[in-house]
């Protein structure tokens, strides 16, 4: 009896030991299966749309304190457009997010604790109001979120700019030219794999996805690595970003601009800084091959020299 007792002690403890590592291993199987899964119903959804612009109202208020603003953009680009292509259980309007499963509060990438953002200024202070550099100036209205529920149960939060336009890739590019990225984004999304369930951490059950581009739109979900490499890298030569981004996980690579733009528009989310990142995209640029890059601080797009050294944050698909 004693020698049960105490292989059944043995036992009891090897399982506490590995019980929350197996665990924890399924729940990253299946947030990666879910993740792919969603990805691919959203793009699959998109490519249906006749176009991602235009939806809804967005005015400003007249004078300071005046009650004549008015916001229905995210609302009605789920309501009579996602809603039309992708199939919706539940839609919530800006007051009521949490009738969607959105949970007040969200563990970042770095592990520390935000509110959840409600409105597109609240996501990322850049992302509206005016912005100028030598060669441009924009100026973006504040949104409203909106949410709905997937009938495979997501909870998803929707960030709309009804004004977006162009390609980056179709801009001209030469000496001291660079655009502001913000104005082609048509839309973010902010997931949570299964509600207000938790663990409610990015990375985990939540990710985020953008839409840019309101003709051939191209909507990214990148998986960022925890924080960014450090030292600087180019993208030629020796000690180059793509080798960079293989030699710490050979499912990391150099993110495409789409997906770089993604990850500075959810920077809160993932606890960028204010440094600038490498592309894998190229451009031409004064008859040279270059490469895009974004800078965290304005939300810029510029190119750059393959040789010159600049910051990586790699992801995975």
């Amino acid at each position: 009896m004693a020698e049960i007792l105490l292989s059944l002690t043995i036992i009891g403890v090897v399982a506490a030991i590995t019980l929350p590592s197996l665990t924890g291993n399924i729940n990253e199987r299946t947030w990666n299966t879910q993740r792919k899964a969603l990805y691919a119903r959203f793009s699959q959804a998109i490519a249906l749309m006749p176009a991602l612009n235009g939806y809804g109202v967005l005015k400003e208020e007249s004078s300071a304190g005046a009650s004549d603003a008015e916001d229905t953009a995210a609302e009605t680009f789920v309501t009579s457009g996602l809603s039309s292509v992708l199939k919706i259980n539940n839609i919530c309007d800006n007051e009521h997010l949490e009738d969607c499963g959105i949970v007040s509060k969200i563990t970042t990438l770095a592990g520390t604790q935000i509110d959840f953002p409600d409105t597109m200024g609240n996501l990322n202070s850049l992302m509206v109001g005016t912005h100028s550099t030598a060669t441009e100036t924009i100026s973006i209205i504040d949104t409203k979120a909106a949410a709905f529920e997937t009938q495979n149960g997501e909870s998803i939060a929707v960030y709309y700019n009804p004004n977006c336009v162009g390609d980056l890739q179709n801009l001209t590019w030469g000496s001291s030219t660079g655009y502001f990225g913000q104005t082609r984004v048509c839309a973010n999304f902010i997931y949570d794999l299964n509600g207000n369930k938790g663990p409610n951490t990015v990375g985990k059950d939540i990710g985020f996805m953008t839409l840019m581009y309101p003709s051939d739109p191209k909507i990214s979900a990148p998986i960022p690595a925890q924080a960014a490499l450090s030292g600087g890298y180019a993208m030629t030569g020796d000690n180059n970003a793509t080798q960079a981004c293989t030699a710490s996980d050979s499912e990391y690579r150099v993110p495409n601009i789409e997906e770089l733009y993604a990850m500075f528009v959810n920077k809160n989310l993932i606890n960028a800084n204010t440094s600038s990142y490498w592309a894998s995209t190229s451009v031409v640029s004064d008859g040279l091959m270059r490469k895009f890059f974004v800078r965290f601080s304005n939300g810029e797009v510029d190119d750059l020299d393959l040789s010159s050294p600049a910051l990586i944050w790699c992801v995975k698909r």
